[in-house]
């Protein structure tokens, strides 16, 4: 009933996160004495995964659950795989053609099931099915499909009805909605104080939707839904879990905790008792608990003391032993790491960006010769936007048009103001965990306001949040030319710039023979 958090990587040195993540000595222990359910994995390329995920399986006497936060597909979170751009993508194309959207999900549940397989992931913790009905929502946003109910639930069945081609676990997230929060529940705990009506009206109609598609698990939210329960977050609450999701809704596949080393339940209670409320609201699956060890000793002691009974615990078991049937049971069709990232995916997600892509009227951007011009990138922060490359298109297409790179994040942009140079404006942002917020902050507007101000920027390419773009079309002038995209990877980029120069795949090519086929 308990699954970890591990690295993707192979080696201990090569460790990005030590505060979740335990070096090999402890997981291999972990996985030979504890019978642990399995791991989420982070990091690495996906070829390396595959060395990953079999390490893993070998060293566990149990078969493992191999789970993956991978809601833009594989390449989201292991580089090589096909990289989706985020789900909100697919909502904006909805608006004008819901069936196209719809087929797009689809496919995109159906690559995200054969790539994740192909490199021994088994549960994709995905689709989110929140509805992100408010832009002020720091950690859902772009990840949500849409801010409608009925378009996240046709998208989310698309996705599940894709994934189920191969026998991999799906999740619907975060139950029963962290759409309406302003508040990041990896930092806090974030309360919905809506009625009941209004609840089942809106947030829930998605979970009922992915569970008549069959959804095989689904992930909890720490929140506090008062309308349910005035005193425990929905994680932990036997009135949520059991009485609306088990009995209400009919679900009876497994249901997973949110992380619980989060602080919107980590502040609740000690994480002992974390473990035993969350298995008594009617958890199959703990997920990252602070010490695995002390969630196992403090629900065998809830069990000894008979706050806990032996048959709740079997409920779980067979559910679990269920699941685990349905993945290693099956052959699924012999899918090889040689397919990942195929052209005909690749070229799925080009057809996605470039039908959500969003631009003014009044393109291209003039480009003018012999005056010194300047190619402004501004990212939340450089050390952590995997985005950033050498050869990232928003460096090297404007690079072949004459415009000198500046790179600045949150903490370095006020620097760029000293600079009257001709610019580029390019804007990475999105709303993530643990970021805390959904926008700009104070000193972000007033920085780009000075910077609007002085008339220097010709061209403007927002990469990430809508809601970023609707905060630019009040600042900005009417003939400034601009685009945006919803996705911040190498092909969005190629095809952000590509637009907002008017540069055709041919100009482009002969203007770059090295830039690599895959950009272009």
């Amino acid at each position: 009933m308990i699954v970890v958090r591990a690295s993707g990587y192979l080696f201990d040195h090569q460790i990005r996160y030590p505060i979740w993540e335990v070096y090999n000595s402890q997981l291999f222990d972990w996985l030979e004495t504890l019978n642990l359910g399995g791991v989420i994995l982070l990091g690495g390329s996906a070829a390396e995964l595959l060395l990953r995920t079999q390490q893993l399986q070998e060293c566990s006497k149990t078969p493992l659950f191999i789970a993956a936060d991978i809601e833009e597909g594989v390449g989201q979170r292991f580089s090589g795989a096909t990289y989706f751009p985020p789900p909100m993508a697919l909502g904006e194309i909805a608006k004008s053609d819901l069936d196209l959207a719809v087929k797009y999900a689809h496919k995109m549940g159906e690559v995200t099931a054969k790539e994740a397989l192909a490199i021994g992931i088994n549960w994709i913790l995905s689709p989110i099915v929140d509805v992100n009905n408010n832009p002020e929502n720091p950690v859902i946003n772009i990840r949500s499909f849409s801010d409608s109910c009925e378009v996240v639930s046709e998208l989310a069945k698309a996705f599940i009805s894709g994934a189920k081609n191969y026998s991999i676990l799906t999740t619907a997230k975060h139950f029963p909605g962290h759409g309406d929060t302003s508040r990041d529940s990896h930092l806090d705990l974030p309360v919905i104080s809506h009625s009941n009506e209004r609840l089942e009206s809106l947030e829930l109609v998605p979970f009922q939707a992915s569970i008549g598609a069959k959804v095989d698990s689904v992930m909890t939210a720490h929140l506090l839904i008062d309308a349910w329960d005035k005193d425990n977050p929905a994680t932990l609450s036997k009135n949520i879990l059991t009485g609306k999701l088990r009995d209400k809704l009919g679900f009876d596949g497994l249901i997973v905790t949110d992380a619980l080393i989060m602080g919107g339940v980590a502040e609740i209670a000690d994480s002992d008792e974390i473990a035993i409320k969350a298995v008594e609201a009617g958890a199959d699956i703990l997920l990252m608990p602070d010490n695995p060890e002390i969630a196992i000793n403090s629900v065998y002691s809830a069990i000894q003391s008979g706050r806990l009974t032996v048959d709740r615990i079997d409920e779980s078991l067979k559910r679990i032993w269920q699941a685990k049937q349905k993945i290693f049971n099956s052959n699924n069709q012999n899918l090889s790491i040689y397919k990942l990232s195929q052209k005909e995916d690749r070229q799925t997600v080009k057809n996605i960006l470039k039908a959500s892509l969003k631009s003014s009227k009044n393109l291209p951007m003039k480009r003018k010769k012999n005056t010194l011009k300047r190619n402004l990138i501004v990212v939340d922060d450089i050390l952590n936007s995997d985005f950033l490359d050498r050869q990232m298109p928003a460096f090297t297409i404007p690079n072949l048009l004459d415009y000198n790179l500046q790179l600045v994040d949150q903490s370095t942009f006020n620097n760029a103001l000293e600079d009257n140079r001709e610019t580029l404006l390019q804007i990475f942002i999105r709303g993530n965990p643990f970021r805390g917020n959904s926008g700009l902050s104070q000193n972000a507007k007033n920085f780009y306001h000075k910077m609007l101000k002085k008339s220097i920027v010709k061209g403007l390419i927002i990469y990430g949040s809508p809601y970023i773009l609707e905060w630019f079309t009040t600042e900005i002038s009417l003939d400034l030319p601009w685009v945006f995209s919803y996705g911040q990877m190498a092909e969005s980029q190629a095809i952000a710039c590509q637009t907002l120069f008017n540069l055709s795949e041919v100009e482009l090519r002969e203007m770059s023979k090295n830039l690599g086929d895959v950009f272009i």
